[in-house]
């Protein structure tokens, strides 16, 4: 699991309300820098894109990791959004998204699947490729303990 990547500004990474977790958008970043950067249709491959969206999905769950404690407590990826830097003639938008989804979907399995928007735009911060944006189903403190209470007394 990488390092939760920390804001670039006057926010916080993750916040809870209800059953929900939020969080901000995320970056392909690695080792505090950003891992891939440039434009999708002009200086990165279809294939460098869905690499940025997998390392920022990873850096989405270090980041519900460090929120909640451990990662039982997500119980779905209910929304993913990816917003992509592209060229106007750019039209591969979902391909790259996959390298974000496909991830969640070997986590939580493909049956339980989440709603997803993905759009090119102009520009991000520091350059980067894409951000991913995700609100997690997580389950309370109490289903989390009682699992785990089951697990330990088989």
């Amino acid at each position: 699991m990488p390092t939760p990547p920390t804001p670039l500004g006057a926010y916080v990474e993750s916040s809870d309300a209800g059953n929900l977790l939020f969080l901000s958008g995320i970056l392909p970043v690695a080792n505090g820098k950003l891992a891939i950067s440039g434009r999708l249709g002009d200086n990165l491959s279809v294939e460098q894109g869905k690499e940025a969206a997998l390392i920022a999905s990873l850096n989405a769950l270090a980041v519900a990791k460090e929120h909640l404690g451990d990662l039982d407590r997500l119980k779905k990826l209910v929304k993913l959004t990816v917003l992509v830097v592209t060229t106007e003639q750019f039209t591969e938008h979902a391909t790259v998204a996959d390298g974000a989804s496909n991830l969640f979907a070997q986590i939580f399995g493909p049956k339980i699947g989440h709603v997803r928007l993905v759009y090119g735009v102009q520009s991000l911060p520091i350059s980067a490729p894409l951000v991913v944006d995700t609100v997690f189903e997580i389950k309370s403190m109490s289903d989390s303990s009682a699992k785990k209470a089951k697990r330990s007394t088989g």
